[in-house]
């Protein structure tokens, strides 16, 4: 990357159908191969119950930090295009997935804009979100609160560590 203070973000992903842990592996040396992104941490991989409509298999997630040059819409745009050439479709909110990715915080950035909503929206109300983040980013402050704080007001129950770190390197 060129420039010199790209921004730190933060990035959820999630999957259970297929292969999730191989499509989210795929998606981050995706963005990993872009040359105004980096990835610079990935969590280990949980096992999640389902969140939302809970009649489908459990998920697996992780969390990422990326350092990009790009604007907030650039990263959506290749996180989506990532999505798209996994062959992602969405039909159905909170419903069964081969690959999602979220953004969730971009820097200290804030926004509202179709598709897009900065901080994200309902990352402080989802222990399948937060878990995985407070591996990578524990003391990371959203809301005037470490990632740990906003963790320790929710139930984690359901939620298993993998094992394994370097999962996504294949």
């Amino acid at each position: 990357m060129s420039e010199k203070n790209p921004e730190r973000v933060f990035l959820s992903l999630g999957g259970n159908l297929g292969e999730p842990a191989k499509a989210m592996a795929e998606a981050l040396r995706m963005l990993d191969a872009d040359p105004d992104t980096r990835v610079v941490a990935v969590s280990s991989l949980y096992r999640t119950p389902p969140w939302g409509k809970t009649d489908q298999p459990d998920f697996l997630n992780a969390a990422a930090e990326l350092r990009t040059n790009l604007s907030p819409r650039g990263l959506l745009d290749l996180c989506l295009d990532a999505e798209r050439r996994l062959k992602r479709v969405r039909r159905e909110r909170w419903g069964p997935r081969l690959i999602d990715m979220d953004i969730l915080v971009f820097g200290d950035r804030v926004l509202d804009e179709e598709g897009l909503e900065l901080p994200h929206p309902r990352m402080l109300q989802r222990a399948f979100v937060l878990v995985p983040l407070a591996e990578i980013a524990a003391d990371y402050r959203i809301e005037g609160l470490p990632v740990t704080g906003h963790l320790a007001k929710l139930d984690a129950g359901g939620i298993e560590k993998l094992p394994g770190r370097d999962w996504w390197k294949g």
